[in-house]
């Protein structure tokens, strides 16, 4: 059963992906911010992990920057699993060095079916 790390700062986003995750039969871990997502990787690596692009910042605004960040250190880490980005503002990744770190980029809000495909296709 593969593993899929759902990281988002919305609870309720995490809620959703897991139940409709491991109804398709994953196992799946969630972090809800960019540092959980960082420790949960080093104590047990995914086969895939799904992400928002944009956490709070340090004042606790939504940033992209942070999204930006974490992407970096996911491949920092040596990490090389399929990286899916769901974002409802994907141009703010568009152009920038990190697209070319990122497995796909989909549209929030995602379809079930759009969301099931594309990690079927990466795990395959």
């Amino acid at each position: 059963m593969s593993c899929i790390l759902v990281a988002d700062d919305d609870a309720l986003q995490i809620d959703l992906h897991k139940q409709i995750l491991e109804i398709a039969g994953y196992h799946v871990e969630f972090a809800l911010t960019a540092s959980q997502t960082v420790r949960q990787l080093e104590k047990a690596p995914a086969d895939l992990v799904i992400m928002d692009l944009r956490f709070p910042n340090a004042s606790g605004e939504p940033d992209v920057q942070e999204g930006m960040a974490l992407i970096r250190r996911i491949r920092d880490l040596g990490c090389r699993v399929p990286l899916i980005v769901l974002s409802g503002w994907p141009e703010d990744l568009y152009g920038q060095p990190e697209e070319q770190l990122v497995s796909r980029i989909l549209l929030k809000p995602v379809r079930t079916r759009e969301l099931l495909h594309a990690i079927r296709d990466l795990l395959a």
